[in-house]
């Protein structure tokens, strides 16, 4: 066996009766630094500390990488309150080799001090740099594991052209869409709203590359797209137009199966948005509750919830998913599924709808943490 293909050894695991050591990592570069703070708050709040020892290191929205207060107040997301990793925390070296599996702390005029070796990476960043298969190439390269998607997956399935490509491929539903490119839009923008304009209206303008429904704006007309595509490159160059879909946003969790076993998929859910928000954006998703419902399992007949399943299982597969993933599809009034698009690090607050969805299938969010950890912890390292 050579070494890229190693497998898990006991000795790689605690001993007996020892916790098992965790780095939670949190923050980051990418606009969604204050929902993965939020999320890392849940989950501090929720981790089992009899089995766990739980290291927090924030990144802040420079890259700094920092020991931050084992507190998960201060981290949450709400009205008043938008929480941000703060450079001021003692620094850390991440490992840089294969076999080296411990922290390193870095104070100013001192040596680098071991803050201990750690047994594997919950990786809580959202967006660039972090879900899109950066920090899992970090994390690859010195042989540690980690919760969640591998390279390739993390970063295809972050740039929404390239998700629909591999699920075109794949045979998957998706609608109709256009991609701009930067070079585009620079040197042809009246081409570049010219093929925009083949599809039908209300449309979705969107950043490729970002999340929490930063930059996206809903189209009714044409005379809107010059500015609606300006306002998705503030957030990233290159730009995807979706048509609308009319029907109701269904989604699934999707759990990577334990050994051989095949993706384990949640009870779909619903997600119904009111009080004035045209869509599902970063108020109704993380500030204004009251403006949205959450629904699961969501009332749809069982041959819609079966192929909504199916699609989501055939879609983390498709995408070589590992750990976890939320997939969105839409269901037409006509019973279609047609995919939206999947996430690789989904919102994990209590209240975000990939652990209400598994809670409605049975696992609470405790569970849920736990869950994905073994997966890492059982998940070889090196190619796979």
């Amino acid at each position: 066996m050579t070494e890229h293909a190693a497998t898990a050894r006991p000795e790689d695991h605690p001993g007996q009766g020892d916790r098992i050591r965790v780095a939670v990592v949190f923050g980051g570069r990418s606009e969604e630094h204050p929902v993965s703070c939020s999320t890392a708050a849940s989950v501090l709040s929720a981790i089992d500390r009899e089995r766990y020892e739980v290291i927090p290191i924030g990144i802040t929205r420079q890259g700094q990488w920092v020991v931050v207060d084992d507190d998960p107040e201060p981290l949450r997301l709400r009205p008043g309150q938008t929480p941000e990793v703060a450079a001021a925390g003692t620094g850390v070296i991440v490992p840089m080799q294969v076999g080296d599996r411990a922290l390193k702390t870095l104070e100013a005029g001192q040596p680098p001090a071991v803050l201990g070796d750690v047994d594997v990476v919950l990786p809580l960043v959202h967006g660039p740099f972090g879900e899109d298969g950066t920090l899992q190439g970090l994390f690859e390269l010195a042989d540690m594991r980690y919760v969640g998607c591998g390279v390739l997956a993390s970063a295809v399935m972050m740039d929404k052209h390239y998700m629909k490509v591999v699920f075109e491929a794949a045979g998957l539903p998706v609608g109709p869409y256009r991609v701009i490119t930067d070079r585009q839009w620079r040197s042809e923008p009246d081409a570049a709203l010219a093929r925009v304009g083949e599809l039908e209206f209300p449309v979705f303008v969107k950043p490729c590359r970002a999340g929490s429904s930063f930059g996206i704006t809903r189209v009714t007309e044409p005379t809107g797209l010059r500015e609606a595509i300006e306002e998705a490159r503030r957030h990233d160059p290159k730009v995807i137009v979706e048509q609308g879909i009319v029907g109701r946003e269904i989604e699934c969790g999707v759990l990577q199966g334990h050994g051989t076993d095949a993706p384990r998929v949640s009870e779909p859910g619903e997600i119904v948005v009111a009080g004035g928000h045209d869509f599902y954006d970063f108020d109704a998703k993380y500030l204004d509750g009251a403006s949205v419902q959450l629904t699961s399992p969501a009332e749809v007949d069982d041959q819609v919830k079966a192929r909504v399943q199916q699609v989501a299982r055939d879609a983390f597969e498709a995408a070589g998913c590992e750990g976890l993933a939320r997939v969105d599809s839409f269901v037409t009034p006509d019973g279609q599924v047609i995919l939206n698009e999947i996430n690789t690090m989904p919102g994990f607050t209590p209240s975000s709808m990939f652990p209400v969805m598994w809670a409605a299938t049975g696992l609470d969010y405790p569970s849920l943490v736990d869950d994905l950890i073994t997966l890492a912890m059982e998940r070889p390292t090196g190619l796979r």
